[in-house]
């Protein structure tokens, strides 16, 4: 009984001394409210001046940035850089990076699921202008910024990122790092296979045969790396790649060729005696590479910087 009595005035005291410590803190302290909000800053996008926090923890990022971000700095909770034959996965170049976070869809695509963006709790949301039908709804959820993803010229859309994030400095100097590493794998190459060789790269998708020339893998080759375009390819005009067909293709005199297929489009590729007549494919300077990722490949910043330290090699395994 002794010890009962005993253990409820320790209770009591505790309790006692407690409510005591809170009395005299609330008396002797004011809580510095200021302390409570968030620091914010006013950046301006495509729709104008919009007030985000200064240094965003929860960011939800489905206007294909998310690569951008994270060379920025930032990191992301929720992406919609996901792989463009597989919206459930991340393309393989971007899984360390993005890894952590959770696929809300495919950049190119104008709606994605809201439910699933509200239960991340966002502090920060940017999308494109593919999304636009989408900001009002979102801008409710979360501060909201629309950025505009051209496609055409990723260092364009890189440094547009940067500036609407104040973050123009680390863009500039990734950038200008990127280009040096290319520009001297791209001399290497040439030493190694011929400072006249063209190369040329396409996608072989759905039937269809896609050119690689202003935009992806295209743009890696011939501006960042230097090297030749072939006789004979198609101009690309805006975002479309140029379609042609197997004759079309064939009458691209390429010294070497990437050829990015589907599994099924691969064996259509094999099975053409057009193909299988052509001078790079006659002396076995074709590089065979599956669709995904390296269609979406050369339209990231992170995914040219792969193809760029890989690229080496994947000549090499022809020249064995």
């Amino acid at each position: 009984m002794k010890k009962s009595i005993a253990l409820i005035i320790s209770v009591l005291v505790l309790a006692l001394g407690l409510v005591g410590c809170t009395n005299n803190n609330q008396s002797s302290e004011v809580p510095d409210t200021t302390n409570n909000q968030i620091e914010t800053k006013v950046v301006t996008d495509v729709k104008g001046e919009v007030e985000i926090p200064a240094n965003p923890q929860r960011i939800v990022d489905i206007s294909g940035a998310s690569d951008i971000l994270s060379i920025l700095g930032y990191q992301v909770i929720g992406t919609a850089n996901s792989d463009g034959y597989d919206y459930t996965k991340f393309p393989s170049y971007l899984e360390d990076v993005l890894g952590e976070a959770e696929i809300l869809g495919y950049s190119m695509l104008a709606e994605m699921d809201v439910e699933a963006i509200i239960a991340l709790e966002p502090d920060l949301i940017i999308i494109s202008t593919v999304q636009e039908k989408m900001y009002e709804q979102l801008s409710k959820i979360a501060p909201t910024i629309m950025i505009e993803m051209k496609q055409m010229d990723w260092k364009e859309d890189f440094m547009h990122v940067a500036k609407v994030m104040g973050k123009e400095a680390e863009a500039t100097a990734w950038i200008d790092s990127y280009l040096e590493k290319a520009e001297a794998v791209g001399a290497k190459i040439k030493e190694t296979y011929g400072e006249d060789s063209s190369y040329l790269s396409f996608l072989a998708s759905g039937g269809s045969l896609f050119i690689f020339d202003g935009a992806g893998l295209g743009t890696i080759l011939y501006d960042d790396m230097g090297f030749a375009k072939p006789e004979g390819m198609p101009q690309q005009e805006n975002i479309s790649l140029p379609v042609v067909s197997f004759e079309g293709l064939a009458e691209i005199d390429a010294d070497y060729i990437f050829a990015i297929a589907t599994d099924e489009d691969m064996v259509s590729l094999t099975n053409s005696s057009i193909w299988n007549g052509t001078k790079a494919v006659k002396n076995n300077h074709v590089v065979s590479l599956p669709a995904s990722p390296y269609f979406n490949q050369g339209y990231s910043p992170i995914g040219r910087l792969a193809f760029v330290e890989e690229v080496e090699a994947l000549l090499a395994s022809i020249n064995e």
